[in-house]
Parts: structure tokens; C-alpha cells; sequence
């Protein structure tokens, strides 16, 4: 039995990222390359999916409402937040509409009557809206036998992202469900399959593919190169790989505080933002530094994370399951060889 580390850290890296992201379009210091957390956070969701359902067999009816029940309560208190603050006029900017409200507690694109984006209550929810999908999907591929579901995954989302390529839509909707970035869920299983079957690339080339997915990201930074997921994605990929690989050598350190990120990674997407806004308004009035209330931001937004860890994601779990919150911690065995 064993707790994969290196997902762990890539998923606190990858809230960071986006804590950054968020924090940067506040302060005027942009780090746009942040919001890539995000293809990381789909890449490990196909990875943990597949690799949970391989080693513990479940139910497709039982594997929904698990993923139900560990994603919503969390999410749906942050929307209830959000819309309380647009009522009382502390988000004088969010527009409300009973169609939008509904969209966003069930996990369905609805156009924002703010943006104009398919963007739910709580702007960050919008990847939530392609979990749930994959979840919803995955729940039914579990009808087959194990060796098939690969493959029908593969096949269902590649022929709808090759729709939207053809087709090019109209319907936001349908864009939104045929859009490349569905394949990072694909990714993600496929290297499930490898990791489980011994098949993953040698210590030094998880190094490398690390290395090299750290540069490219870097460069598309620096060199403000417009990016998707046609280019993020293969980067994510090569990231997760990577990071499981040099696991798999049994030379990657146990860090007990970025695993604990790892683990409160998702109340941190959830709730950073809160903070953010927060920090960014009183910085401002007080003439701070972009630097310093960037890093106030930063620090603060993480923390509201962990706060929301423990005080609600964390308990509401405990209730529901009568065990460890995370989901994602719960150990995964190895077949026997």
C-alpha cells in the first residue's frame, strides 16, 4: 500500500500556480503560465481515476456519488458565499440570474450574465464543470470490462474533440464539451495503465521529462507565447510522467508540508480568491508595492485554502464518509507480479 508523493506535490504545485495566477492579475504582475495548473489538475484527475478503479473495483452508481460527494459540498458552500456577497453588495460586479445560479450548483455551463463566459458563480468552477463531466462519462465506461475502458475513453473524447475541430460549433456549449482540453483526462488514465503495468521511463528520463516540461512552461512565460491545451497539455503530461517515474526509482523525499498542500490542494483552488481580492483591494488603499501585496496574496489566498481545508472540506468529509477526507489519499496497491 503506498500514497503517491509526487501527485500529492504536483497537485499543491499546481494550486500554487493557479493562487499565483489569480494574484498576478490583481497586482499587474501577470503570470499567466499559472493558469497551466489547471491541465496538471486534469492529467492527475484521469491519472487517479483509473488507477483508484483498477486497484479497488467499484460500481459506476457507487463511483459517482463518491466523486459527488467529495466535490460538491466544498464547492457548493463557496457558490452559496458568492452569491450571499452579491446580494448583501459586496461583489458589486456579479450579476445574478435564477438560470446561472442553478448551472452553477449542477455543474452545467450557463453564459454568465457578468461576462458573457461560460464561467459558473464562482469563476474557478469552470474546470469543476469538465470534472464532473469526466466523472460522468468514466461512470459509465466502468459497465465494461477493465481492458475496454481505456480505449472507449480514448475513442468518445477523441471523436468529440475531432468534432469541434470540424464542426466548429456555434453553441458555446458544445464547444465547451468538444474542446482539446478533455484529452488531458485521457492522458492522465493512459498513464495510470503505465504506471500500474511497470512501464514508466527510466529515473533519469522522468528527470529529464520534468526538466522539460519545466522549461517549456518557463518559455512560454518569458517569451509570452500564446498557449492551450494543445501546448500545455503534452507539458503536463511530461510533468506527471516524469515526477511518477523518478517516484517509482524510490529517490523522491517525503515532505510532509507539501503534502499536506497536496492534500488541501483543492480547498485552496476553491477559496484563494476570497483572499486575493481581499489582500489586493487593502494593499492598494495602503500604497503598497505590486510586489508585496502580490506576495501578501500569495501567502493569504493559500492560507484561506487550508482554512477551508480544515474547517469544511475536511469534516463535511468525515460525515459523509467516517474516514479521511481526501479521496485522493486513500492508498492504491499495486497488481501482484
Amino acid at each position: 500500500m503506498q500514497t503517491l508523493y509526487s501527485i500529492q506535490y504536483l497537485r499543491a504545485f499546481a494550486a500554487i500556480a493557479v493562487v499565483i495566477f489569480h494574484a498576478g492579475e490583481r497586482t499587474g504582475l501577470h503570470f499567466t503560465i499559472g493558469a497551466a495548473g489547471v491541465d496538471v489538475f486534469f492529467v492527475v484527475s484521469g491519472f487517479i481515476m483509473v488507477a483508484l478503479s483498477d486497484s479497488r473495483p467499484v460500481s459506476p452508481a457507487d463511483f459517482f456519488r463518491s466523486r459527488l460527494q467529495r466535490i460538491a459540498p466544498a464547492y457548493w458552500a463557496a457558490t452559496a458565499v458568492m452569491i450571499i456577497g452579491a446580494v448583501i453588495g459586496l461583489f458589486p460586479n456579479l450579476k445574478l440570474n435564477l438560470e446561472h445560479m442553478l448551472g452553477s450548483f449542477f455543474f452545467i455551463p450557463v453564459t454568465s450574465p457578468s461576462s458573457g463566459n461560460l464561467w459558473p458563480v464562482l469563476v474557478q468552477g469552470w474546470t469543476l464543470n469538465y470534472e464532473i463531466f469526466f466523472y460522468a462519462v468514466f461512470a459509465l465506461i466502468l459497465f465494461l470490462k477493465p481492458a475496454s475502458r481505456l480505449p472507449a475513453l480514448a475513442v468518445l473524447f477523441g471523436l468529440l474533440v475531432a468534432a469541434g475541430a470540424l464542426l466548429q460549433p456555434v453553441s458555446p456549449i458544445i464547444g465547451f464539451y468538444t474542446a482539446p482540453v478533455i484529452l488531458e483526462f485521457v492522458a492522465g488514465a493512459a498513464l495510470a495503465k503505465l504506471w500500474r503495468g511497470g512501464h514508466l521511463p527510466s529515473p533519469l528520463i522522468g528527470l529529464f521529462l520534468v526538466g522539460a516540461s519545466i522549461a517549456g512552461f518557463t518559455a512560454i512565460h518569458l517569451l509570452k507565447l500564446e498557449f492551450d491545451a494543445w501546448s500545455c497539455g503534452p507539458l503536463a503530461v511530461m510533468l506527471v510522467s516524469g515526477a511518477l517515474a523518478v517516484e517509482a526509482s524510490g529517490k523522491l523525499p517525503k515532505l510532509p508540508a507539501l503534502t499536506y498542500l497536496g492534500d488541501s490542494s483543492y480547498s485552496i483552488y476553491l477559496w484563494h480568491t476570497f483572499a486575493v481580492s481581499v489582500v489586493a483591494q487593502v494593499g492598494v488603499s495602503l500604497s503598497l508595492a505590486a510586489p508585496a501585496i502580490l506576495f501578501a496574496a500569495v501567502v493569504l489566498g493559500t492560507l484561506a485554502g487550508v482554512a477551508g481545508y480544515e474547517c469544511l472540506e475536511r469534516p463535511v468529509q468525515f460525515l459523509l464518509k467516517g474516514k479521511r477526507s481526501s479521496l485522493w489519499r486513500l492508498p492504491i496497491r499495486r497488481p501482484a507480479r
